[in-house]
């Protein structure tokens, strides 16, 4: 709301300066941050509806480098940099807008724009800018939605309140070299936020969104000492707080749903906070699988999925809560017509359903009071109920001690004032405090570590190290020299987006037989490292691994112009196994088995698999001669006639851990 409102008031930044720019007049450097940047869509459903758009990004090339730009500037002509700062303003515009004038008119000529026609779109962003946040405020006055808001700069309040927490959840974390702890900042963070909501929704918050999800009995106090009602998280801390299995079935469904599908409330003295919490299949169905299926069998599936959990509360006495989040805003460039069809679908069945009504949280809560008490918050995020993307890594734990470094500069050099000196110096002390509580935020170190890469590290390495030299500035202090040199490890690596984090036993048949049989491997989706900006072209395209209690299981998804098992036969795909011992897995074409080949081996055969268009293995752990709780690091490389073709990942190797027979036990909260 906040970057909204700057726009409104004539705020600017890079990308809208060079599109406003006159192309006749964009000097060499101009040109290649929009050849680099300005593709920045997604392809199939916003750049390849243009063939003009479609056209120009195959004229620069898929996949790009940086060191690139400077031969491929040539290639373009005034023209065709205006229809590029044209169509990526365009395209970003929800379809709504695009049906109407004088946008449908622009979508029509698609291209050979004038800069009078850009210059139209640029203000009709504008003009829709200023009628967002007062359009939110009309629908909630009319009682059609609940807007609820996060803390202000959304940093991860139980690490900013202290991050020794992160060790409950995840004992063998390292942690910072000093301790982190601010009670007073995360308090602050809150009650920033809620003033904000209440400037301009002109009425106290009741629901809030804890940045990622993340939570803890020591943040619950502050919620609701500050006036909240309600907050959110996801099943995983439920299960974890309770010490209770959320248990699906093969088909995803939850086979014990009375306790995720109602609130509970944390209570202590006279105080009380209710909670509520996502479901986490659910969600991460509309968020990222649904987006790949037909509108009509999305739309389906998922109301086949909420009758399942009306039929399974039936027996139950009581109304039942099915609470579903996602990241609002993120999702639906992947769905054909920004998700429009797919949400009027839902919407339409669940309003002429009497079995079910759709609420707000703060409804229910009034209709239906919170019954059940919830005895403990175990600290986590919705991220595998950690915190463990924001701390642990060394680059996460470096940018921690910087921000505790120039806390304690400006909390000394305050306690050093005199009182009348804090009055004077009010406004430079909230200019100073501000860039502390900004550089809380959660998105820095998102993109610190390993786990996840923009494309764009470096450009938040340096506007993190930006807001922390600035607190030393402001004070006029000197700032620390180590603020001028990178956080950011160069040629970190690229390890899976996510870790197994459940027993799998797949159908080896060479097929997606179905979306839940990998839904608890580790996955790494190769056409994401480092941004798409800077992604070669690859044959394997996605790879998952996993495992049950007596084998290994593998999974490669190729690039869709290999899809044949004829195709796929022209590559060779080893498994290169680097630790415990070091070997290498051969997947030979047309075979139907694997054969383990080293110094102690030779081309035994260990393992099955299944190659149609996907491939498929598995190995029995015995085979391997692997123990339980060891730890299994390889790579995988690609050969075509016995050249490497690629090798991922990248760097580092993948790492998996052989589960112990007590691992049932030990995982019950996944």
């Amino acid at each position: 709301m906040a970057q909204i409102e700057d726009y409104c008031n004539g705020a600017t930044d890079i990308f809208l300066d060079l599109s406003l720019k006159k192309a006749n007049e964009l000097d060499d450097e101009d040109k290649k941050i929009i050849l680099y940047n300005f593709f920045m869509a997604n392809w199939d459903n916003m750049i390849f509806k243009y063939p003009r758009y479609k056209e120009l990004l195959e004229k620069r090339g898929y996949y790009i480098s940086n060191s690139e730009l400077d031969k491929l500037i040539g290639r373009f002509n005034t023209q065709d940099f205006l229809d590029l700062q044209a169509l990526f303003n365009l395209v970003w515009f929800d379809p709504m807008f695009l049906e109407q004038e004088p946008l449908a008119a622009l979508c029509r000529k698609g291209r050979d724009f004038t800069e009078e026609d850009k210059k139209l779109i640029i203000e009709k962003q504008l003009a829709i800018l200023t009628k967002i946040i007062p359009y939110y405020k009309q629908k909630q006055d009319e009682g059609v939605i609940e807007v609820a808001t996060s803390p202000f700069y959304h940093p991860i309040l139980p690490l900013v309140y202290n991050t020794d927490i992160a060790k409950i959840s995840s004992p063998d974390i390292k942690l910072p070299r000093s301790r982190f702890s601010a009670p007073a900042d995360a308090k602050k963070q809150i009650e920033s936020a809620m003033k904000y909501y209440e400037e301009h929704f002109g009425r106290a918050v009741s629901g809030m969104w804890p940045s990622e999800g993340s939570v803890s009995d020591e943040v619950s106090t502050l919620f609701e000492g500050a006036g909240i009602k309600w907050i959110a998280t996801d099943e995983n801390i439920l299960s974890r707080s309770l010490q209770k299995s959320i248990a699906r079935d093969i088909a995803g469904n939850i086979i014990n749903p009375a306790i995720l599908y109602k609130p509970y409330m944390m209570q202590w003295s006279s105080h009380k906070l209710n909670i509520v919490f996502r479901d986490h299949k659910l969600s991460d169905l509309i968020g990222f699988t649904y987006s790949k299926w037909q509108t009509y069998d999305a739309v389906h599936d998922f109301i086949k999925k909420l009758e399942t959990i009306r039929e399974n509360t039936t027996k139950i006495p009581g109304d039942y809560l099915v609470t579903i989040i996602l990241d609002g805003e993120n999702a639906w460039e992947y769905y054909s017509n920004d998700g429009r069809d797919f949400l009027k679908g839902i919407y339409e069945y669940l309003n002429n359903n009497p079995n079910f009504k759709c609420v707000t949280v703060s409804e229910y809560i009034k209709e239906k009071p919170v019954m059940d008490v919830l005895p403990d918050l175990f600290p986590g995020s919705w991220i595998n109920g950690n915190f463990d993307i924001w701390i642990g890594d060394d680059e996460e734990n470096t940018a921690w001690d910087y921000l505790l470094r120039a806390r304690e500069t400006l909390s000394n050099y305050e306690a050093g004032l005199e009182d009348h000196e804090k009055e004077e110096k009010k406004e430079t002390l909230e200019k100073a405090w501000q860039e502390i509580y900004a550089a809380e935020g959660s998105d820095w170190n998102w993109w610190y570590g390993d786990q996840h890469s923009s494309g764009y590290d470096e450009i938040f390495d340096f506007l993190f190290r930006q807001h922390i030299t600035n607190v030393y500035r402001i004070i006029e202090k000197q700032y620390p020299k180590y603020l001028e040199m990178p956080i950011i490890v160069p040629f970190k690596s690229n390890p899976p987006m996510s870790m197994p984090v459940d027993l799998i036993t797949p159908i080896l048949d060479g097929n997606v037989t179905n979306y839940y049989e990998w839904l608890g491997s580790g996955f790494y989706d190769i056409s994401k490292i480092g941004g798409t900006m800077h992604q070669a072209q690859s044959i394997i395209r996605r790879i998952y691994y996993g495992f049950d209690m007596n084998n290994l299981y593998f999974r490669f998804d190729f690039d869709k112009e290999i899809q044949s098992p004829e195709q796929i036969e022209c590559f060779t795909i080893n498994i290169d196994v680097v630790f415990p011992y070091e070997a290498r897995i051969k997947i030979i074409p047309g075979n139907d088995f694997l054969v383990l080949s080293g110094s102690d081996y030779k081309d035994k055969k260990i393992g099955k698999l299944a190659a149609k268009k996907i491939m498929e293995l598995s190995i029995p752990v015995e085979n391997l001669e692997l123990k339980p709780n060891e730890e299994l690091k390889f790579i995988v490389t690609v050969l075509k006639g016995g050249a490497e073709m690629e090798h991922w990942p990248i760097r580092s190797p993948f790492t998996l851990k052989i589960p112990s027979t007590d691992y049932k036990l030990e995982n019950w909260y996944v």
